[in-house]
């Protein structure tokens, strides 16, 4: 069975976490994005703390092509430093697993 791996990814908003997702399942890179549409963020960047309404996305993809899923997002994303952590599955659901492999490109 082909690994999985869950990667997080933030977005400022709703639209651009859609865009994103949309994006990237459309060229296959992920099985499937799940958007929470609001949550808060507090966090220091450039010395300043902030406390921002973000989007949250979690990605479902195989582990083999996390790190292309990784690199596709932090092109597209508009931050100069989005995040993107890459985390990988220990078990689930087979028949879900199963799924998340068939529905991610496979590199030659």
């Amino acid at each position: 069975m082909t690994s999985v791996s869950m990667v997080f990814m933030t977005a400022p908003d709703q639209e651009t976490a859609k865009r994103l997702t949309a994006s990237v399942v459309n060229e296959e890179l992920a099985a499937c994005g799940n958007i929470m549409p609001v949550i808060r963020s507090v966090y220091r960047w450039k010395g300043e703390v902030h406390d921002d309404e973000e989007s949250l996305v979690v990605f479902k993809t195989i582990t083999a092509g996390a790190e292309r899923l990784r690199k596709r997002l932090v092109e597209l994303h508009p931050y100069e430093c989005p995040e993107v952590l890459v985390i990988d599955a220990d078990g689930g659901h087979a028949d879900y697993l199963k799924w998340v492999e068939q529905s991610v490109r496979k590199m030659p």
